[in-house]
């Protein structure tokens, strides 16, 4: 198939392209830097040049490479500051909001069959209930204010992309990513902080996270391009596990001390109100509809094995 990836070049673009093309599709990459084309010709595909903010010049790339899939990756995540979430997501927000949008329009123009977008499965269900949530589960409807224009831009991308009756609209929701190019990775700031006792566990560390390696999310999602019915996926792990279980576990990875324990108003103050949620109060997912639709197995089907530069044996 003919297949148009947007956000090529990030962390879950460098590992979905050569997967693509390695399973046969023809893929073109939406790119918005000339200098970009060296690393897109590299991992085999075709670049496009568009500013995904820029209706005009996404119209223009998705018209002259004609794809029968569209994948939109956009995100713009560096360093996340939990103190200050809205300057952390803002870029991305608006990718998710508008970048949406503007690739969907383009994308009915010209009759993509299929739409896949990146969701957040990891850190925007709702805080209530059980600690493992379905697909069919709401995410927040009421979140903190530091998170509420992150899980806002979140239901903007899916509404729109579920209520677009002319294509097949899949949503994959990602939960926490590691491995290569993530900020969980060998050498990465996180890293360096659990290394350094620098990242605490707050509260009684009950939030529940889900992870999946960057590398199974990529497979994950040549699953959906291939396979994806309409409808939500959450791409996680088998195991969701609460902070309290993986910070010190991972420390230990780490050759580190196990982290230090601070009580929620330490936390508050350090990290701020989305800090001590995302310790204490998050929800994990449940990957068993992208198991029994999609037909994927993570290849790290816990974090414990992936984390520490383990595979499965099947």
């Amino acid at each position: 198939m003919r297949v148009l990836v947007a956000g090529a070049t990030g962390a879950m673009g460098r590992q979905l392209v050569p997967r693509l093309v390695d399973a046969g599709h023809e893929v073109f990459a939406m790119i918005r830097k000339e200098s970009d084309k060296a690393k897109v010709s590299k991992l085999g595909a075709v670049s496009v040049i568009a500013d995904a903010l820029d209706r005009a010049a996404v119209d223009a790339a998705v018209r002259q490479s004609a794809p029968e899939v569209v994948v939109h990756q956009l995100t713009a995540i560096g360093h996340v500051d939990p103190r200050h979430m809205e300057r952390s997501f803002a870029a991305t927000d608006r990718l998710r909001i508008e970048g949406t949008d503007n690739l969907l329009a383009a994308a009915r123009a010209v009759g993509v069959r299929r739409f896949i977008a990146q969701s957040n499965g990891g850190f925007t269900y709702a805080r209530t209930g059980g600690p493992v949530k379905t697909e069919q589960d709401p995410l927040d409807p009421a979140p903190i204010r530091p998170m509420a224009s992150m899980i806002s831009a979140v239901k903007h991308l899916e509404g729109a992309v579920l209520d677009a009756d002319w294509t097949e609209g899949v949503v994959l929701r990602y939960g926490a990513f590691y491995g290569p190019g993530t900020s969980m990775a060998p050498g990465s700031e996180q890293f360096e902080l659990i290394r350094k006792r620098k990242f605490p566990v707050v509260g009684d560390g009950g939030g529940v996270w889900s992870f999946v390696h960057i590398a199974d999310a990529a497979e994950a999602t040549v699953a959906a391009v291939e396979n994806g019915g309409r409808g939500v996926y959450n791409i996680v792990d088998d195991e969701p596990a609460p902070v309290a279980e993986w910070l010190p576990e991972l420390a230990e990875m780490l050759g580190a001390k196990k982290p230090m324990r601070v009580p929620r108003f330490i936390g508050r103050l350090a990290a701020g109100p989305a800090g001590v949620v995302l310790m204490t109060e998050l929800r994990g997912a449940s990957n068993a509809k992208a198991k029994r639709e999609l037909g994927w197995h993570p290849a790290h089907p816990s974090w414990r094995q992936g984390l520490s530069g383990k595979r499965a044996v099947r």
